[in-house]
């Protein structure tokens, strides 16, 4: 399993990434961060294969790249289980 991430600007960016995601590859949403205590900004972490995982972050950066929402982006392609167990808490 790859894990992804992306940190985006707003409420609006973070739900657009979350559903951009979903419906281009087959990756789990694991969690979407929004707002509160982070400054406006919000993340999004997400599991799958990682050519899924990929996919789905490109179609997240891709739909919000008019606007500029997305802070930043990263896939770890074999993060230590340990490291999935403890997000997904």
């Amino acid at each position: 399993q790859a894990l992804g991430m992306i940190e985006t600007k707003g409420l609006v960016g973070s739900v657009e990434a979350a559903d951009a995601m979903v419906k281009a590859a087959n990756v789990t949403l694991m969690e979407i961060r929004i707002a509160r205590g982070l400054g406006g900004k919000g993340f999004i972490l997400l599991t799958g294969e990682v050519s899924s995982v990929r996919s789905a972050v490109k179609a997240a950066m891709h739909q919000l790249e008019e606007t500029g929402d997305i802070t930043s982006s990263c896939v770890i392609p074999s993060p230590h289980p340990g490291l999935i167990e403890k997000l997904s808490n």
